[in-house]
């Protein structure tokens, strides 16, 4: 009997705690759930559009355009990469401008860990078959295969560092020189790209002289090498941040100092010679040597990008002469790839810009 009324007694406390949570779930009732067909409906009307989007452009700096700087093609496409505020002084913390410091320190601690470089001289100390011309038309085919493929920029200099760091440590012979650069470009893809190439996008882009079987192999073997350790800045990370500051200059076009810093990047890809430098020194040297193309009476370096790269002109010298020498065509005069791609409008035909032959050494002192 006890059993039966303790059975009752929890089955009225049950009846009441579903009769006060009544009201409650009629309320739940009355929401209607979002099926997917719907979703548009739920989604903010064009006005409203209108008006997010004008309040975020408020929020942002205005880059400094001219009149007529941007044409009626596609030029406005392919503007200044998302970069970080190095200033501090945006509103957008999408800038990130508080940390800017904080990260591009880590990012230059990153750039010199032994195991994201190669070694400076590895053609010399490890390969026996493969020359720094081979390396040369190696690399700029692969620019002709990023075009091909509409890769990223940082697609194409992940490609490159996988390429150094593999042959600092690996023997290899040249008949399989191509088969690591197809192989390294398909792990960048991987990286960097949302809709990577296929195997068989790569292996039709060498008229099938290697197998799915082959690249898939490759491309172990060097993750294997890099123990996958895959990210690393390049010299295209660092050129973001020195071109913002660059773009400040309201003498040249901005347009024109960012595809001019673009295509100098891409040279000295080419070059075995820049293998040596760490990747800000050669983003540094870059934009020295792009300002001393479009102003070259004013000197191309001063205290802002000598305090935000850390570099004093006298320490970019050799580097801005092999770049100076690659511009100049008297390096890599055979190699046309990255030559052709800026020669095109989208690009402002950069490439086309003359240098003077000499660069005055007042540039280069303290």
């Amino acid at each position: 009997m006890a059993d039966q009324e303790n059975s009752m007694r929890v089955t009225r406390l049950a009846a009441r705690k579903r009769a006060a949570e009544e009201p409650m779930v009629a309320e739940k009732s009355k929401k209607k759930r979002v099926v997917l067909g719907e979703i548009q409906n739920v989604l903010p009307s064009r006005d409203q559009k209108s008006r997010v989007v004008n309040e975020k452009q408020k929020s942002k700096p205005q880059r400094n355009v001219k009149k007529g700087e941007i044409g009626g093609d596609k030029e406005a496409k392919i503007s200044t990469d998302p970069a970080i505020d190095l200033n501090g002084d945006s509103d957008d913390p999408q800038m990130c401008g508080a940390y800017a410091s904080d990260i591009y320190e880590y990012l230059h601690n990153m750039e010199m860990e032994a195991k994201r470089r190669p070694l400076a001289d590895y053609l010399e100390k490890t390969q026996k078959d493969v020359t720094a011309n081979m390396r040369g038309v190696l690399i700029d085919w692969l620019v002709e295969v990023a075009e091909e493929y509409k890769l990223l920029p940082d697609t194409l200099y992940l490609t490159v560092s996988y390429i150094d760091r593999f042959l600092s440590s690996n023997v290899l012979n040249r008949q399989r020189l191509q088969l690591l650069g197809v192989s390294s470009m398909l792990i960048a893809s991987k990286y960097e790209e949302i809709n990577p190439p296929h195997v068989e996008d790569f292996c039709y882009i060498t008229d099938n002289t290697y197998s799915k079987e082959e690249v898939v192999k490759m491309e172990a073997d060097v993750l294997k090498t890099l123990r996958f350790e895959m990210g690393n800045p390049t010299v295209k990370t660092f050129l973001r941040k020195f071109t913002r500051i660059c773009q400040e200059d309201d003498e040249t076009s901005s347009l024109q100092l960012e595809f001019l810093a673009y295509y100098l990047a891409e040279l000295s890809l080419l070059d075995y010679g820049c293998v040596k430098f760490l990747p800000s020194m050669v983003a540094a040297s870059v934009m020295f040597l792009s300002r001393f193309t479009l102003q070259p009476e004013q000197n191309p370096w001063n205290v802002d990008l000598e305090c935000d790269s850390g570099y004093k002109a006298a320490d970019l010298k050799e580097c801005v002469g092999i770049l100076h020498d690659l511009q100049l065509s008297k390096l890599g005069g055979s190699l046309v790839a990255v030559r052709e791609k800026y020669k095109q409008h989208k690009f402002k035909s950069v490439s086309e810009l003359s240098s003077r032959s000499e660069i005055p050494e007042a540039f280069f002192q303290q």
